[in-house]
């Protein structure tokens, strides 16, 4: 059922990327965004982006990445792979939280991503597993146990995420997005327990409020498996961590997902 709120949006006082959390999850700011930057994550890795810089293609691009990150993070080359072949490892790795991601997003692998975004850009998770009423409510709970869980919370995993969304986002500006500033994405759901609507507009555009990582698809009638309204938004490109033709292979190639940091968003909900 739809839930109204006025209250602002609740998020950390600081973050990584340099603005104001309430801005960075407004409907300004998906209006006209800005760029942003994780803090030293750049400088600290000069020679992945001195080799990016040389990739004439996505494929080289994504080669030079991949081979970056089982050097400087210890990945064994099958936790790249679609199979977990040969000896189990607990070592962890962002391919593993992806391919987590893909099969529960409220899953411990989703707890870690959504605790990155928390950590680098202050938006608390509003849903996992179920609506997330507050600090100390049993959902919170759940969240911080999975989140910090040994299993997944290792090998430097924040270090890992970082990467990621720099690695996208000099993807998008390099090979995918042009001049663009936006990307039209969809989201099929069923109901808005996950996304309480704020406001109403004309016709059917809609205000509301998305957990703090969520995930779209760039085709409609692929939404339209998942629920029986569509929701159409206008994702600023800054606030992708993860789309489908990133990498060769990774754990979200059914659905083509698109990993969408969240906050307040206007979309057009429309019905088949």
């Amino acid at each position: 059922m739809t839930i109204a709120t006025d209250e602002p949006w609740i998020g950390h006082s600081t973050n990584l990327v340099g603005l104001p959390t309430s801005l960075l999850a407004s409907r300004a700011y998906n209006d006209h965004p800005v760029t942003l930057r994780l803090g030293g994550v750049r400088p600290m890795n000069h020679a992945l982006f001195e080799m990016l810089d040389e990739a004439e293609t996505p494929a080289d691009a994504a080669l030079a990445f991949e081979q970056y990150m089982v050097a400087a993070f210890g990945l064994d080359p099958e936790q790249r792979g679609p199979e977990d072949s040969g000896p189990r490892r607990y070592r962890a790795s962002y391919f593993r939280l992806l391919k987590g991601w893909g099969y529960d997003s409220n899953g411990p692998e989703g707890a870690v991503l959504k605790g990155w975004v928390e950590s680098r850009f202050g938006l608390l998770p509003t849903f996992h597993k179920e609506p997330i009423g507050g600090a100390g409510c049993g959902a919170w709970v759940v969240y911080i146990v999975e989140k910090m869980s040994s299993r997944f919370h290792n090998n430097a995993i924040y270090g890992q995420l970082d990467l990621l969304y720099e690695f996208c986002q000099w993807s998008l500006a390099r090979f995918f997005g042009g001049h663009r500033r936006h990307l039209t994405l969809y989201r099929g759901v069923n109901d808005f327990r996950e996304h309480p609507i704020l406001a109403r507009g004309p016709g059917r555009m809609v205000s509301l409020r998305l957990n703090n990582l969520v995930s779209f698809t760039a085709a409609r009638d692929v939404a339209d498996c998942f629920g029986d309204t569509i929701l159409e938004a206008r994702v600023p490109m800054t606030k992708v961590l993860f789309f489908n033709g990133l990498l060769p292979r990774h754990g979200l190639t059914g659905e083509g997902e698109v990993l969408v940091i969240g906050g307040d968003y206007r979309v057009r909900a429309t019905w088949w």
